[in-house]
């Protein structure tokens, strides 16, 4: 196994499970544990985790956005059972926006059962996955890509969100906390979205439980521009009381 390789699948590892132990780690990949702990030094130079006494942490404050094939392959159940409940909000002939979260990824290929749709997104996998359908608008925002989030960004990707107007905009965060709002990792990704909320009729927020009480980097916006949470189980009864209160309305999944 290259070295670059084990440490993505470590950063996947730390991602999913928030910590991770050196001893652990070097049994698992049958490398030695000084191995393991300048495959760690890299990573908390990149500024993705936090090595702690023995391990490593992720870094919550991190401003830089996990590589994508990292991201995708986190909570891929929550973001299938995310996926077809927003799946279930969307109508035939909508236009609607997709950000450029793995969760949209997973919402695109759920969506390919409808008869027609437009859908405008800054996510090249989005655009892929959504070739192969016929009959459909598929846009493009334009703008700068970044490899590492196979996602296109910048002030002409904004401008081109500005230049629609839609009927729902399905995004993701890195957290949701009542005291913050809506976060995300850094300024860029932040208004992309922000450019899709003031350009849509109804905001989705699809995120799982684990960003519940997360505080990220820059904030996306208030509550009160989420009309409706999607995620992936029953939020406790603090949340549901404050969607309530909020008018935001819940989607989870039903026993």
């Amino acid at each position: 196994m290259l070295a670059a390789e084990r440490r993505n699948i470590i950063l996947a590892k730390i991602q999913e499970e928030k910590k991770v132990v050196v001893s652990e780690l070097s049994r698992i990949y049958e490398v030695s544990e000084e191995t393991i702990r300048r495959d760690l030094d890299r990573l908390e130079d990149e500024g993705y985790i936090v090595k702690s006494y023995g391990g490593a942490v992720l870094n919550e404050s991190n401003v830089t956005e996990l590589p994508h094939n990292v991201r995708r392959g986190v909570n891929i159940s929550a973001k299938q059972k995310i996926a077809e409940l927003a799946c279930g909000e969307i109508e035939e002939n909508d236009h609607i926006f997709l950000d450029a979260s793995t969760t949209s990824v997973f919402i695109a290929k759920w969506i390919k059962q409808k008869e027609h749709l437009t859908v405008i997104t800054n996510s090249i996998e989005n655009l892929l996955e959504l070739s192969t359908v016929t009959g459909w608008d598929i846009i493009s925002t334009g703008g700068q890509l970044r490899s590492g989030t196979m996602s296109l960004t910048g002030w002409k990707t904004a401008e081109a969100l500005s230049a629609y107007h839609v009927d729902k905009v399905f995004m993701s965060c890195k957290g949701l906390s009542m005291e913050r709002g809506i976060t995300d990792g850094n300024d860029e990704t932040a208004g992309i979205k922000q450019a899709m909320i003031a350009s849509a009729d109804k905001v989705y927020l699809a995120a799982d439980l684990s960003k519940f009480g997360k505080k990220a980097f820059s904030q996306i916006c208030g509550f009160d521009r989420i009309d409706t949470v999607i995620t992936d189980s029953e939020p406790d009864t603090v949340w549901k009381d404050y969607f309530t209160a909020n008018r935001i309305g819940l989607v989870y999944p039903k026993a």
